[in-house]
């Protein structure tokens, strides 16, 4: 069978091909922990109680209607609030789109703002850019991060790309690294987009800036900052992307939301609404009675931040020991989302193979940072904790040991 180029190009996701193995064999009867998945186990994490029972009225209520193109009134509204008191950042319900989950806003602002052949920016590792890139026909034009700066790009790593650019898509929390921007190296690559559109001028197409910031709820000890209140400057040409799925455990509600310029968001509307690529109407209506429970918000999310920063800190512990016994073996302190930075050294053995040697030996699934175009980033992968139990740790551990024992 003959299919369109763009059909031939795109391939499924290297990390969803890993999980559907993991998922079989433990079907089969094998016990694998799989620390693959940018998921949770719902019955490890469910989402919380209220907005469980608020989707469940929503159903009973005959909530069941087309959505409207930006999305319900109440949840624009609470997202907006939520925003402005948890982030101190400045926004409207106006400017809030509503979509099915951050992916269709992300793929619509590709879409909106990228013709073929212009030119992405955006640093490695990092999740999932070069298929928006092939889907929009752009030129993908990737700046490798570092781990001596936690895998975040630097404003003079991204500077002498930005003058050719359409757009710069930026991850923080990244996913993912598990780590997010510095204070001042955030406000510095705000400052360098600000910058190149003041000598564009208003004659020519500006650098538009994404922020996937789906994971910012779940940041460890307050160091996440909005970008809007380091630098209002950039809201004419920056658009957030956030969500419930990650900072609520409701991946599956497939409700998301993308904040900035007005007549950008009504372009992305347009697309969304043409791919009927809208969030469900009953679980928008769910949302908005939930987020508006200022009390159910912060009390979730300082449970869910501790049980998730309680496994990250006990896996980093337990390199730690590791790595004083000489497992080559090594990873960044835990700073915020569901994932861990690990380093983990194999003679003679590249990024591919260890991760086989360890899903067959240790019986666990991790990630190499190679999936998420790193080339630089040998022997560094990705651990999930979304689906991982707590009291499993040490023995998870143990047979890490066992494993690297044996190379």
């Amino acid at each position: 069978m003959k299919f369109s180029r763009q059909a031939e190009s795109i391939r499924t996701s290297k990390i969803l091909e890993a999980a559907a193995e993991i998922n079989l064999r433990n079907q089969r009867g094998e016990e694998i922990d799989n620390l693959t998945i940018g998921d949770f186990d719902s019955r490890i994490f469910p989402v919380p109680e209220a907005l469980a029972e608020a989707v469940a009225a929503a159903y009973r209520d005959r909530e069941t209607n087309y959505p409207g193109a930006t999305g319900m009134p109440r949840l624009r509204e609470a997202v907006a609030e939520m925003l402005k008191r948890l982030c101190a950042a400045p926004v409207r319900a106006e400017d809030v789109l509503i979509a099915g989950g951050t992916r269709p806003l992300i793929y619509a602002l590709y879409q909106t703002v990228l013709d073929a052949g212009e030119r992405v920016v955006y640093p490695v590792p990092s999740w999932n850019n070069r298929a928006y890139a092939e889907l929009a026909g752009a030129e993908a034009v990737e700046v490798e991060a570092g781990a001596d700066n936690n895998f975040m790009p630097r404003a003079e790593q991204l500077a002498p790309h930005l003058g050719e650019a359409a757009l710069l898509a930026l991850c923080s929390p990244q996913n993912p690294t598990g780590t997010l921007f510095a204070e001042e190296n955030l406000r510095e690559i705000c400052e360098l987009v600000v910058a190149e559109n003041r000598r564009r001028g208003s004659g020519k197409k500006p650098l538009y800036v994404m922020f996937d910031q789906v994971y910012w709820a779940l940041t460890f000890g307050g160091a996440f900052r909005h970008p809007l209140a380091l630098c209002p400057q950039i809201a004419d040409c920056a658009v957030f992307v956030d969500g419930l799925s990650k900072a609520y455990a409701a991946t599956g509600l497939r409700v998301g939301w993308a904040t900035g310029p007005r007549d950008l968001l009504a372009k992305m509307s347009s697309l969304i609404a043409h791919i009927g690529a809208w969030a469900p109407r009953p679980e928008q209506v769910a949302a908005g009675m939930f987020l508006e429970d200022e009390r159910a918000v912060d009390r979730h999310l300082e449970r869910f931040r501790e049980r998730l920063s309680a496994r990250l800190e006990a896996f980093h512990e337990g390199f730690r020991e590791l790595k004083a016994r000489g497992r080559g073996i090594d990873a960044i302190a835990p700073q915020a989302a569901i994932y861990l930075s690990v380093k983990i050294a194999a003679k003679n053995m590249g990024d591919e193979e260890l991760r086989a040697h360890l899903l067959n030996e240790a019986k666990i699934g991790i990630l190499p940072f190679s999936w998420f175009g790193a080339r630089d980033a040998k022997n560094w992968f990705r651990l999930s904790v979304g689906a991982c139990r707590r009291a499993r740790i040490p023995e998870i551990i143990a047979r890490l040991d066992g494993a690297l024992g044996k190379l």
